[in-house]
Formats: structure tokens, sequence, C-alpha cells
């Protein structure tokens, strides 16, 4: 009995050394990292193109006012449909100054001033001929004179020259006659212009449209004093809209004329095709909402989808542009944020046997969150994204729920 304990507590010393030895080369175990595995897998793949773009009517045009004056209240809103040659506006003569009463009494005196003007002339105008008159007969009569010897040849010359002097007094009057009865004219005229002002029968410009459209904008809706040049409608076709994107220069490099464009998240159902139509040949330069300086294109796209989907949409609507670049329908493909550089090249860790292997592969294509894999994969094989620095070839991993 006795040596049947002393041996029962050599073997529990024996298993509790055994257990706390097993304790330590686990607890001194390299442990399995935690890694998020994804699968290698084939399927539809895109390469894009994303920005914000907006639409805007391709044909609009800006009615403006072709002379300064008063125009009338414009009766028409943003939406209602013109006729061609139909009149928007109606602007008349300033009322400001055709009214002002001051000026009426000055524009009849200026009426009496070129009457007496007119007849002082008429009567300058007949000393004129008289004179001219007696020049011809005293020059009649020294040439007969002369040839009688009774005058000198200087006389004969001083009657000429006083002839020649009075007949271009005679024709500078009568000058001063036609100048003084236009300036008569128009004295009265602007009598008269005053006149129909105040009586409603002034002459007024149409402003007419010139094709068949819709009003987009009133930019000037109430009456009032308008300059020549300023805007006073906009009108344009709504079933003419075309979507303008600003991209980037270096991304509408690859954009090609004709390259297809998907328009979403423009606040109806579904999503609208569109085309490219053309990129413009020029960029300008833009300050991003950080701050930094931007290269900028314009690329003008037109729908392709059926007026209907898109006839809730108006000029100047918000909506977001993808033009694809390269689509593939059935392409191997891998997450992009397994990929990391190796040398020249790309390499992942891929999951084998609970380990992790480093695996050179060559990409294709990337769309963003999905890369191309041309090989060093199979579709079904699993890979680790988001690999850190702990991560070695041959460490054992363990992947996360």
């Amino acid at each position: 009995m006795q040596l049947r304990g002393k041996l029962g507590g050599r073997l529990g010393m024996v298993l509790t050394l055994a257990v706390v030895v097993a304790g330590l080369v686990w607890g001194f175990l390299p442990r399995a990292l935690p890694v998020d595995v994804a699968e290698v897998r084939r399927g539809p793949l895109e390469v894009t193109v994303e920005e914000e773009g907006k639409t805007r009517v391709r044909e609009r045009y800006v009615v403006s006012a072709p002379v300064a004056g008063y125009a009338r209240r414009i009766e028409f809103d943003a939406g209602d449909a013109v006729r061609a040659g139909q009149a928007l506006a109606v602007i008349e003569p300033s009322r400001a100054v055709a009214l002002d009463p001051r000026t009426r009494a000055q524009a009849q005196a200026q009426v009496s001033a070129a009457q007496a003007a007119l007849a002082a002339a008429r009567q300058n105008a007949r000393a004129s001929d008289a004179a001219a008159r007696l020049a011809q007969q005293e020059r009649a009569r020294a040439e007969s004179l002369r040839q009688s010897n009774f005058v000198s040849a200087q006389a004969l010359d001083n009657a000429r020259t006083a002839e020649t002097r009075a007949v271009a007094a005679q024709e500078a009057a009568q000058h001063a006659v036609r100048v003084a009865a236009f300036e008569l004219e128009m004295a009265r005229a602007a009598v008269a212009s005053t006149a129909r002002l105040q009586s409603g029968a002034a002459d007024r410009v149409e402003v007419r449209a010139p094709v068949a459209a819709r009003v987009l904008k009133v930019l000037h809706e109430n009456e009032g004093a308008v300059a020549a040049g300023q805007p006073l409608l906009e009108i344009g076709d709504p079933d003419s809209l075309e979507v303008e994107v600003e991209v980037l220069s270096t991304q509408a490099v690859k954009i090609a004329p004709g390259a297809p464009v998907v328009l979403d998240r423009w606040g109806g159902e579904g999503v609208l095709q569109g085309r490219v139509r053309v990129v413009e040949p020029s960029g300008y330069t833009k300050i991003s909402a950080l701050g930094v300086e931007e290269q900028r294109v314009r690329v003008i796209v037109d729908f392709t989808s059926p007026r209907e989907a898109w006839a809730r949409l108006g000029d100047g609507y918000r909506v977001e542009a993808r033009f694809v670049l390269w689509s593939g329908r059935d392409v191997l493909q891998l997450p992009t944020s397994a990929l990391f550089r190796q040398n020249n090249g790309w390499a992942v860790f891929a999951l084998k046997n609970g380990r992790a292997k480093l695996t050179p592969v060559e990409t294709g294509q990337r769309a963003g969150l999905a890369t191309q894999v041309l090989s060093g994969l199979a579709a079904g094989e699993r890979v680790i994204t988001h690999p850190d620095d702990r991560l070695k070839d041959g460490v054992r991993v363990t992947p996360r729920a």
C-alpha cells in the first residue's frame, strides 16, 4: 500500500509537470494572425470615370432689348411655349425724358427759335442775291469801259473779284436757309414725338422669338427702363437636353467620342443611358473644394434613353455620369486592396492550408475596388485583403468571421 501511494504521487507530479510544460510551449508558440479574406472570382468588370454633371438645353437663345427704352411688363412665365416670330416684349421710347414738362417747353421753344432762324436766313439770302446782282452789273460796266480805255485793268480786276465774293456769299446764304429748315423740322419732330407719347400713340418696338421654343427664364419681368442689349428672357427647347460634365484632363484623354455613359443618381428611378458626343479640345483651370488647382475639360453627353425616361429632367439639373472606358463580361478579378508592390510587379498573399503564401500576379484593367487578374491565381482561390507589415510568407493566419 505504501509503495502504491508513492507511485501514485510520482505519477501525479509527472502529469502536472507535463501539463505545465505543454502550457508553456503553447504560450510561446506564434499565434495565427486574424486576416480578412476574399475570393478570386469571375464576373463582369467595368473601368469607369465618375464625375458630377448637369443638364443644359443644347440650343438656347438670350432675347435682349434691341434699343434703350421703357419695357412693358412681360406676361410670359417659365415653361410657356412660344411660336417663332411671336412678340415676347414691347419697348417704348423712354418716358422719363419725353414726358418731362421742362423738356416739352424746351422743345417748343426750339421750334420758335428754328422758325426765327429760318426767317433770318431767308432775309440774308435775299440780301446776298441783291449784292450778287449788283456785283454782276458792276463787272459788266467795268468791262464795257475798259474796252473804251476809260478805266484801268486793275479796276476791271477789282470788279470781277467783287462779283466772285458776292456769288460765294449768295451760295452760303442759300445753304444757311436749308440748314435752318432742317433744324426747324427736327424741332417739330421732337414736339410731335412728345405729343404722341402723351396720347399713347408712340412708336413701339416689338421683340420677337427667333424660333419656336419654351421660356426657360424671365430675366426682366416687370415694366421699367431697359438699356440696349439688356437680357429680357431665355428661351430654348427642353427636348434637346444634353449633359455637360467637367472631368480632369488626365481622365479626358481616355474618353473618346461615342463612348457609352451611365447616368444615375438623377432623382428618378433606374439609370439613364447616354453617349459622348464631343470632348472639348480646350481645358480650363478650376479650384477644387480643397483649394487645389485642377485642369478640367468639358465633355458633352447625349441621351440615348427614350425621352419618356428623362422627361422630368430640366435645364440645369444635377446628374452623376459614369464613363465606361472598358468592360468585360467574364473577367477573373480580385479586390484591389489585396494587391501590393513587389519589386517591379504586383503580388498578393494567398491563403493555403492556414498559411499566407506570397504569390506574384499579373494584373490588367483596374476598376477602383476590383482589378483584373491575367495570371498567378485561379478562380475560387482566396486572398488576404488589406495585408499589413506583420504578414510574411508562410505565416499562420486565420480568417476573421
